[in-house]
């Protein structure tokens, strides 16, 4: 992460304000360049200030924070702090670094100047929701709520997708899993095709997470991901109809 960022607040509650600020001064990595409360005030200060990072409420006086977003400079890193979970879907689709709900925790707010620190800014970040009929990229990060929270997944961070129903599970990087309400077929739809497939009807794999494919038995194979995950089995009916995508992601020399 860079060593220092600088920060505008803006939220039409001053106690709230006065929190972020107290929560953002256990980091010397942020410098507050100022703050608003209400839509105009906002709109000034987002023209004149110098910053790259801002903190933005959604419900404000005088409109709402989405009204703001064409005043926020290219290159600007948004993060979105509300007490409203229902915007979020919206937030992920104008490509926001994060969305916090309130009250902010430490912790909650740390993890978001981690992710700060990865990202790409706005001004070349790609889309962060496929639109219909096109899928994401592995650049890209997706949206899930889980847990009542809301979090940006990068897409080549998920190392294998499993069904549980109506549910996914997401296996993410150091063998972590998100329980997610979204079935298979919809993942499958909107990850990258070339390297998301099917091993077993409710499992899919990020092929670049895998790292060795050895036999268990006459009729199964696991594969081994590089996650930390426990191996994935399939089938070796299965593994006849992938050897044309193996090949093509350089892979077929895993296959046993």
């Amino acid at each position: 992460m860079n060593p220092s960022r600088r920060a505008l607040l803006i939220d039409d509650e001053p106690l709230a304000r006065l929190e972020l600020r107290r929560l953002l001064g256990a980091t010397p990595r942020i410098e507050i360049a100022g703050e608003a409360g209400t839509l105009n005030d906002a709109r000034a200060l987002l023209g004149r200030a110098d910053y790259d990072l801002v903190f933005l409420d959604i419900q404000l006086r005088g409109g709402s924070g989405f009204d703001l977003l064409d005043s926020v400079k290219p290159g600007a890193q948004i993060v979105f702090v509300t007490a409203y979970d229902r915007f979020a879907l919206r937030a992920f689709e104008v490509n926001a670094l994060d969305y916090l709900l309130k009250p902010v925790s430490g912790s909650r707010l740390m993890a978001t100047l981690q992710r700060l620190g990865e990202a790409r800014t706005l001004a070349v970040a790609p889309a962060a929701a496929a639109a219909p009929g096109q899928r994401l990229t592995t650049d890209d990060r997706v949206f899930v709520k889980t847990d009542g929270a809301t979090r940006f997944v990068p897409v080549a961070s998920i190392c294998a997708v499993r069904s549980a129903e109506n549910y996914t599970e997401l296996v993410l990087d150091g063998g972590q899993t998100l329980l997610v309400l979204r079935t298979l077929k919809s993942w499958e739809e909107t990850l990258p095709e070339a390297q998301f497939v099917r091993i077993h009807r409710q499992v899919l794999v990020n092929l670049a997470r895998v790292k060795k494919i050895e036999r268990s038995g006459d009729d199964e194979m696991l594969f081994h991901l590089d996650c930390g995950a426990p191996p994935l089995a399939a089938s070796r009916r299965a593994l006849t109809e992938l050897r044309s995508k193996f090949a093509a992601a350089g892979l077929d020399g895993l296959l046993p």
